[in-house]
């Protein structure tokens, strides 16, 4: 079985109107991005994953939307950022996990916590500190940390730089993660893209942790990049502990699939290391719902 821990909500559950398309250029350095979809596009493109963690983000509290492009999506659902992911995964239970999406200045953060575990069942939280602009351990988020560590809500951080302007990059260093770790040691986190470019340093934030995993999204276009983070993860020993992930709408699973069985190419013909091929194998099948107790 093949597990996507990392994809985004769509937007539109029936036709995206051609007016509010957009096209991303600067989410990757080979293509563009179609970064407005609806629900089949989405469910074509997660094939071949088996199941799908899926999740908005709240860009500022009460997000109607949480879609890649920021505050200006538009959407043909109802309800905030969380309602719309519920929707798909109650359309789809058997394809779908849905993780919440919280912003830590919302005064009824809690509550909205509570209402998407009981009421709309979504079983994880998605925060991007950078682009919700929260510093990792301010008061207000450790709440929020504290709730999920005692409900066994696993985190998923985006973690590494981005081209979003407003979105202060210091936020979303990995080092930041293991002081959350230190504190919240029995709190299940995912540490997004292997938190490049800094990837040495996420490898030795999930050697640390027994309860800190990191997921490969969004690093395969990057040619050299990912065959450093692939090393490094076999030099720090934390291979068994990355997951499988596309960051849809940014890569499809397709695309990380066939990438992960060509990350040696690139030295092909040198005497450079390689990654070992059933670990990276390993990656694909691994069983990351038993590791994040969402089985």
């Amino acid at each position: 079985m093949i597990i996507d821990v990392h994809s985004h909500t769509p937007q539109y559950r029936g036709p995206v109107p051609p007016e509010r398309r957009v096209s991303n250029t600067a989410w990757r350095p080979d293509r563009t991005v179609e970064s407005v979809y609806n629900w089949d596009e989405y469910l074509q493109a997660q094939t071949p994953a088996d199941i799908s963690i899926v999740f908005g983000v709240a860009w500022h509290p009460g997000d109607s939307t949480g879609g890649v492009d920021g505050i200006a999506d538009d959407s043909d659902m109802p309800g905030n950022v969380n309602d719309k992911t519920a929707a798909l995964v109650k359309a789809y239970p058997e394809r779908l996990i849905g993780f919440m999406s919280l912003h830590p200045h919302d005064a009824r953060a809690l509550d909205e916590l509570e209402r998407c575990r009981c009421d709309l069942g979504l079983r994880g939280i998605k925060l991007g500190a950078n682009y919700q602009i929260f510093h990792p351990l301010e008061a207000r988020v450790l709440a929020i940390y504290e709730q999920a560590q005692r409900y066994g809500l696993p985190v998923l951080f985006h973690q590494g730089t981005s081209p979003v302007r407003m979105a202060p990059i210091r936020f979303a260093h990995p080092l930041l993660m293991d002081e959350v770790a230190m504190r919240y040691p029995d709190l299940k986190i995912i540490m997004a893209h292997m938190g490049h470019p800094w990837t040495v340093d996420t490898a030795v934030v999930v050697r640390k942790h027994p309860n800190v995993y990191a997921d490969i999204s969004g690093l395969f276009y990057r040619r050299f990049g990912y065959y450093e983070a692939m090393i490094k993860a076999t030099e720090w020993n934390v291979l068994d502990k990355l997951l499988f992930a596309s960051d849809y709408p940014v890569t499809t699973a397709s695309e990380t699939f066939d990438a992960l069985g060509k990350v040696n190419d690139i030295v092909a013909g040198t005497q450079l290391p390689r990654v070992p091929k059933d670990k990276l194998e390993a990656i694909i099948y691994r069983d990351s719902l038993k590791l994040l107790e969402l089985d």
